[in-house]
């Protein structure tokens, strides 16, 4: 079983709202019918059009990813796929990356029915490795030194770590890593909220241990950072 993320770009002429129904009503049952063996569709959509943690790299940036796991991602066996998204009405372009998932906090909060919005919101960040550091020190840093301190200094409900394998489409962006994660609503819009912090106090201190962190593998530059709701129609999971 592979994972495969699409990140995907809206044509300005489409509505965001009606774009996002797009994806999720008739791309989803199209990338199902093609052999998706799960499927999440996270989009900008108007209901985070409020965050005050939206970072921008690339520009024009990303609006959505469509993750996909399947039996394989060689070419040939995601063909269908490839085509449901890039004749998908809204989409301007499309690029595809292979990943490796791991899921240090799962989202156990919310058991919503497939299709439907995950409370809160999720947070899409696009990381890209430091030239001068190796992939393997990068890796280290972000998932063993890092993980622990995004947790405690948050209000993450829930949190996922891909690391890019390799780019999949012509003309993909260079991405590394694409993390995803989970708050409550109230974190849109409130820095104490976001960063699990009572007081001005405690909202400085997790804030001066998430900027030191993420420097040590360079996540404080070259990133977007995308608020997106998360509609899941099915994971695969072990077991």
């Amino acid at each position: 079983m592979e994972k495969v993320v699409y990140v995907l770009w809206r044509d300005p002429t489409a509505p965001v709202e009606a774009w996002s129904r797009t994806l999720r009503e008739h791309a989803v049952p199209a990338l199902a019918g093609a052999g998706a063996r799960g499927l999440q569709v996270n989009v900008s959509d108007e209901a985070v059009a409020a965050s005050i943690m939206r970072l921008v790299e690339l520009e024009p940036q990303m609006e959505a990813t469509v993750s996909l796991w399947v039996d394989s991602a060689r070419d040939a066996a995601r063909t269908a796929l490839d085509r449901v998204l890039e004749g998908a009405p809204g989409v301007r372009r499309v690029a595809g990356y292979l990943v490796t998932e791991s899921e240090p906090l799962r989202d156990t909060a919310h058991a919503v029915p497939a299709g439907e919005r995950t409370p809160g919101f999720a947070n899409l960040a696009f990381l890209r490795r430091p030239a001068e550091m190796p992939a393997s020190a990068w890796i280290d840093a972000w998932h063993n030194g890092h993980t622990e301190v995004a947790i405690a200094t948050q209000s993450t409900f829930g949190y996922v770590q891909n690391v890019v394998a390799r780019p999949l489409t012509p003309d993909a962006p260079a991405i590394d890593g694409i993390v995803e994660e989970l708050f409550p609503i109230e974190a849109l819009t409130s820095l104490h909220a976001f960063f699990a912090a009572a007081d001005d106090e405690a909202l400085a201190a997790n804030m001066q241990r998430m900027a030191a962190s993420v420097a040590r593998f360079g996540a404080d530059r070259a990133i977007d950072v995308v608020p997106t709701s998360r509609y899941v129609y099915g994971r695969v999971r072990p077991g």
